[in-house]
């Protein structure tokens, strides 16, 4: 299932990564682990954000997801089903045949 992840991370943890020089090797891991369809970087609510797009094969899967920036960023995760525009073709298709 198409996933968007949003992780927000804690500032002091990871401007400490940043002094370390270890947020890029972080984020460089996680990404390569998730193998994301797209991710973008940005702040909200004072707190550098990431949304990263992805799939997710099975519930299982999350915590191996989510672990390294909990532990290694101090973040707050969040995962959210999402659809592309095919996506959404195919259920308002699906919905049309089921009425």
């Amino acid at each position: 299932m198409r996933m968007l992840l949003k992780v927000q991370m804690d500032t002091q943890m990871s401007n400490e990564a940043i002094r370390q020089g270890t947020l890029e090797e972080t984020l460089g891991r996680a990404m390569s682990a998730i193998r994301p369809e797209a991710a973008y970087f940005t702040t909200e609510n004072g707190c550098r954000t990431a949304y990263v797009f992805f799939d997710l094969a099975e519930s299982a899967d999350m915590p191996k997801t989510a672990e390294p920036f909990f532990l290694e960023l101090g973040a707050k995760v969040s995962y959210t089903p999402v659809m592309n525009r095919e996506d959404l073709a195919k259920g308002l298709g699906a919905m049309e045949t089921a009425g």
